[in-house]
């Protein structure tokens, strides 16, 4: 028996061992056991697949309680998924119903349906079983090696790229350590990895706790900080501290190489990393999406040298489809090396393969080709429509153009291995900048106009950042990056994922570059949504508009802030959370040093009407809160055409409007009770005189009708009624009244052949000493005003503001024969 494996990682005598004990099943048998499984399986996909259609109704039946022990009834098979469509389906209270689990294509659905298959295969003998895998997997590793370019190769097959790291790195172990098990894990805690910094350490760093290895043993090698090559792994500096870790006894093991799979998609130089690893007999490992672009290309491939030991091919993302392995690919090594750290080493991680080779027959060549070719193109016809747009910044690396040649062409021709990567980009990462060359002078002018204004946030203008043309294309940090500028790309990265959903988008956060929007087609589910150029054009026109209304609204925002600095009734407020032109607290002339618990609390009142007001008149303005906790007026996005001194000036007057307001009103209520201080004074006062008028005897129960019959009162001599003329802020007996059965008042403009009413008897004048309030103490004042209605001095509007609390003639006291229609004055 051969000591190498074939295609298919196995023993190539093991095969023709087994197979004449194999015995034979009826083609009929299997056919409709599989057809029965696919059917079962696609029902329950479709349904699956639709969950949404049931959330409305499933929102109103929650989950049940799942018993802490399994019950001894049994359940249908119907009740078990609709339980499983409901968990599914359960959304967050704040999220919109929608489709949770992607659409799936026929393809997508038969490498799903394969599981099921592949697990209702284990059920066979396990000689028969193993024929089957051989043959599979020996398919599935010859399409594959021709597809990908990596001739005399062996595959294994994963759920993940984190189980194909684990283990290309047991692989660069057995192959360095070809020793007996005891002297190789005695020399195993020598060994280093390395990494580039631009790459994620969890994977490494969970391989190593994994194997045994110390954390401390991984590298990270540092990138080249060199515009063109900016990002990628620097070859020099791995080649140093490989040295020095040799000098220092260490066992240089394992290099891992990055071909687009970091967050700007840097693609290292493979082959001097190759070469770098080749001196060292160090194991190189490789990952990224720019793989993918092995399998597009129709031509030569020159350099192939710089093919690595072993490298992930993520094919789940590449064929944009769920339930597809991640493929290990690695040269060929004897088999007892091979099947070191596998416990069975006939079909560990081989089944898995099964809906890997039933989609690439499905497919075919040509369509998975087309695949991944569509989704490098429409990468790089993103990079072309974003550098055209003025305001934007690309921080992903451009593809590599070749003169007079488009990039099928490209492809179609012999091509070398390392240009081939750097011609196909796998992501697009942009975000807003506003340093554009038109505006930097405006821009700079404006800056350095307000610049000496002491109580004006240096963050709340426009950045420091984009003032030099020079250093504007040079990576700063974090902390040098405007967290205004950030939040304006998370505002335009949430514009772009509500109304650009045909893009896969996503909102990240560099480590350099602050907020960034991320676009990249290789993704679960989105082999079939692939954006045609049409779409991309329309998306492209889009971003530009936004950009736009951004580069107004940083334009805007230094003039806004000079303009808040100088006026005497709005303050500043800077918000964490907010991405508008700014946001200002209205304050009154002075009140600021007033700002007890109360008056704050009147201030917010008198904001949130102010902003209740704006939203009537402009949906821009909202409601925000600062810091201090005080509400204030927040502005939203505005053009190239918008008036900040206008919207300044509305906010301005809208506020004085409802302080005018909310005076009137302090002035009619301390009108009211001194209305009725007034009057309860006269009426106190002439009760007092009727009754020594009239004497003491006539107030006894019984004595007092024998004097009334005897000596009969006065008939007018009663005590009159009082009512409040809010017109003319006097308190009046109410004679008049009584005598006309109307309130009667006498009119400035009256025609010759009418007479005015009788001047009432008694006439008290009031004034208001609160009438020089600022703002209303009534907590219910600024509410009611939040309306936009003005009050008058008029009796009607009055009533219409108040009408439990006065009306143009409001009677207190008085006579029991008064008309019902009046009423007392309410405290």
């Amino acid at each position: 028996m051969s000591d190498v494996p074939g295609e298919s990682g196995i023993p190539q005598g093991l095969g023709g061992v087994l197979e004449p004990q194999v015995l034979e099943i009826p083609a009929a048998n299997v056919r409709s056991s599989l057809a029965e499984l696919e059917n079962q399986a696609s029902q329950v996909l479709n349904r699956l697949e639709y969950v949404k259609g049931a959330v409305e109704q499933q929102q109103q039946n929650p989950i049940p309680i799942t018993p802490g022990f399994l019950q001894p009834d049994k359940k249908p098979t119907a009740e078990v998924l609709s339980t499983l469509e409901t968990l599914i389906s359960q959304l967050d209270v704040d999220e919109e119903p929608e489709f949770v689990l992607p659409p799936l294509d026929d393809a997508a659905q038969l490498a799903v349906i394969t599981h099921s298959i592949a697990s209702y295969l284990t059920s066979l003998d396990r000689q028969h079983l193993s024929r089957i895998v051989s043959k599979i997997v020996s398919d599935t590793n010859r399409w594959l090696s021709h597809m990908f370019r990596f001739m005399d190769c062996s595959t294994s097959y994963y759920r993940d790229s984190a189980e194909c790291i684990l283990y290309s790195v047991r692989l660069a172990i057995a192959n360095r350590f070809p020793e007996s098990v005891d002297n190789r894990l005695s020399q195993l805690q020598n060994a280093t990895l390395y990494i580039s910094e631009n790459s994620s350490l969890f994977a490494l760093q969970n391989t190593c706790r994994f194997i045994g290895l110390p954390v401390a043993n991984i590298r990270t090698v540092p990138c080249n900080v060199i515009t063109v090559a900016r990002g990628t792994m620097d070859a020099s500096e791995l080649q140093k501290m490989i040295a020095t870790d040799v000098e220092a006894g260490k066992v240089p093991l394992f290099v891992m190489a990055d071909l687009g799979s970091s967050v700007c998609g840097e693609v290292d130089n493979l082959a001097v990393i190759r070469n770098v690893c080749n001196l060292s007999n160090v194991w190189l490992h490789c990952q990224g999406h720019c793989l993918a672009a092995l399998a597009v290309t129709k031509g030569t491939l020159t350099g192939i040298k710089a093919i690595p030991d072993s490298m992930t091919l993520n094919l789940g993302n590449w064929l944009g489809m769920s339930g597809v392995p991640c493929v290990l690919m690695y040269k060929q090594i004897p088999t007892s090396m091979l099947t070191l750290f596998d416990v069975d080493p006939i079909l560990s991680n081989r089944l898995t393969a099964l809906s890997l080779w039933t989609i690439m027959q499905t497919m075919g060549v040509d369509a998975i080709s087309e695949r991944i070719f569509m989704a490098f193109d429409s990468c790089r016809q993103m990079h072309e429509m974003l550098s055209k747009i003025e305001g934007v910044k690309i921080w992903s690396k451009a593809p590599r153009q070749e003169a007079g040649k488009s990039f099928r062409a490209l492809l179609n021709s012999p091509i070398n291995y390392c240009i081939l990567f750097e011609s196909a980009i796998p992501v697009v990462v942009f975000q807003f900048d506003g340093t554009c060359a038109e505006k930097n002078a405006a821009t700079n002018e404006v800056t350095a106009s307000v610049g000496s204004e002491a109580d004006v946030s240096v963050e709340s203008q426009l950045p420091s950042d984009a003032v030099d043309s020079k250093t504007k294309d040079e990576p700063t940090s974090k902390s040098n990056i405007s967290s205004y500028f950030d939040r304006l790309n998370g505002w335009l990265g949430q514009i772009l994922l509500r109304d650009c959903s045909q893009l896969n988008l996503e909102i990240i956060n560099h480590s350099l570059h602050g907020t960034c929007i991320r676009y990249s087609p290789f993704a679960p589910g989105y082999g079939e949504l692939l954006p045609l150029s049409e779409v991309i054009e329309s998306v492209g026109q889009f971003i530009e508009a936004q950009i736009e209304i951004l580069l107004a609204t940083v334009k805007h925002k230094a003039r806004f802030n000079q303009l808040v600095a100088e006026s005497p009734v709005l303050r500043l407020i800077e918000l964490n959370d907010w991405a508008g032109l700014g946001s200002v607290h209205y304050v009154p002339e002075g009140w600021e040093t007033l700002l007890t618990d109360q008056a704050k609390t009147e201030l917010n009142r008198l904001n949130s009407a102010l902003v209740e007001m704006l939203k009537a008149h402009d949906g821009a303005f909202s409601l925000g809160e600062g810091t201090d906790g005080l509400i204030c007026v927040r502005f939203g996005m505005v053009t190239s055409e918008t008036d900040v001194e206008e919207l300044l000036d509305l906010v301005i007057q809208t506020g004085l409007k409802i302080q005018e307001n909310s005076k009137i009103l302090d002035t009619m209520s301390e009108i009211l009770k001194k209305g009725i201080e007034a009057a309860t004074m006269d009426l106190q006062r002439e009760a007092d005189e009727k009754l020594w008028q009239d004497g003491i005897l006539r107030q006894v129960p019984l004595v007092g009708r024998v004097v009334n019959w005897w000596s009969p009162p006065i008939k007018e001599s009663g005590v009159k009624g009082r009512s409040l003329n809010l017109t003319q802020g006097v308190v009046e007996s109410t004679e008049n009244i009584y005598k006309y059965h109307m309130q009667m008042t006498a009119k400035p403009n009256q025609l010759p052949g009418n007479k005015n009413p009788p001047t009432p008897l008694v006439q008290t004048p009031i004034s208001a000493d609160g009438g020089e309030s600022l703002h209303s103490r009534n907590p219910s004042a600024s509410s009611q005003l939040s309306s936009g209605q003005s009050v008058d001095r008029t009796v009607s509007t009055v009533q219409q503001q108040h009408p439990q609390q006065a009306q143009s003639n409001v009677i207190a006291g008085g006579d029991t024969t008064a008309p019902a229609t009046t009423a007392a004055l309410a405290q």
